[in-house]
């Protein structure tokens, strides 16, 4: 199938504009205008993932800047053991739910591996079909000088492209380990590059993932682009963290950047025991309880 470049923009452009001109919240939705104004002013931009109606709600009332529809969904959401199974139509699912709980945060919806690798052709394809299908705003993929076509194709077709660099989940296999990226000189100076070509492109946000806080520093003060970091050091425009994590529900994944700000994992667990037993014991549902 042969796609149009201006018309998929055009038709992107026009859908943007309704989006944001009937969404039924007083607040002002973040855009790619916003975020660099902020990173302008020094203003720090805070992201966090989710997946559901449910969490995206609570954290887009809670005033988070960007919502991330990650493909760590596949982790999280569906127990895999990395983010490689998680398909194209399961992440318009998770992303569509998000949308609709989305007042004020940018939905960012990663591409899922397997879905812009190929060509940039199939790349465009898998971008216009999330944006079409979920409603999201921008999307995310990895990788920067093997990822240039993909990108710049998405981006001809007026798709915001959020970039990420260093640690890419989806090439764990290569990898072998989940540990710190970009430590040695060479793959340092790769990255670097990777990230100023990625500003030249037009990405209108960079994640940087576990790599040394120096060069993500480096990085963010030399590039307009904002940059996010997950353990990328607390000197880039703004850090992103996985929900399921900062809030505790995951007692297995314990890296050094991670901040847990609630115990989910003990607090569900209690609470499932005292309902449990007190509907074993008859005391749920009370007089006060029933009609």
């Amino acid at each position: 199938m042969t796609l149009c470049h201006n018309s998929s923009k055009y038709i992107y452009t026009i859908f943007v504009k309704n989006h944001i001109m009937t969404n039924n919240s007083n607040q002002s939705r973040v855009t790619i205008k916003i975020l660099n104004q902020m990173k302008s002013k020094s203003e720090k931009i805070s992201m966090l993932t989710a997946y559901d109606f449910s969490f995206a709600k609570i954290i887009d009332e809670a005033g988070i800047d960007i919502i991330l529809v990650g493909d760590s969904a596949s982790n999280v959401m569906a127990g895999h053991e990395t983010t490689l199974p998680i398909t194209l139509d399961q992440m318009i699912y998770h992303a569509s739910s998000v949308v609709k709980a989305s007042n004020r945060a940018l939905v960012v919806v990663d591409l899922p591996f397997g879905t812009y690798q190929a060509d940039s052709k199939e790349a465009l394809k898998s971008a216009i079909k999330i944006m079409k299908e979920s409603g999201a705003h921008a999307v995310k993929l990895e990788g920067g000088k093997i990822a240039k076509d993909s990108i710049e194709r998405i981006l001809q077709a007026g798709i915001p492209v959020m970039g990420h660099l260093g640690l890419t989940p989806q090439s764990i296999y290569k990898f072998g380990t989940y540990s710190v990226r970009a430590k040695e000189k060479k793959e340092s100076d790769e990255l670097y590059h990777d990230a100023l070509l990625l500003e030249k492109l037009g990405c209108f946000g960079i994640v940087l993932e576990k790599i040394p806080s120096i060069l993500a520093e480096k990085i963010a003060k030399r590039i307009s682009t904002p940059v996010i970091g997950i353990g990328a050091g607390n000197k880039v425009d703004g850090q992103v963290l996985v929900l399921h994590d900062m809030l505790g529900m995951n007692k297995d994944f314990s890296p050094r950047f991670l901040r847990r700000y609630l115990d989910l994992n003990e607090e569900i667990t209690n609470a499932v025991k005292s309902y449990s037993s007190d509907v074993k014991s008859g005391k749920f549902p009370s007089k006060n309880e029933q009609y």
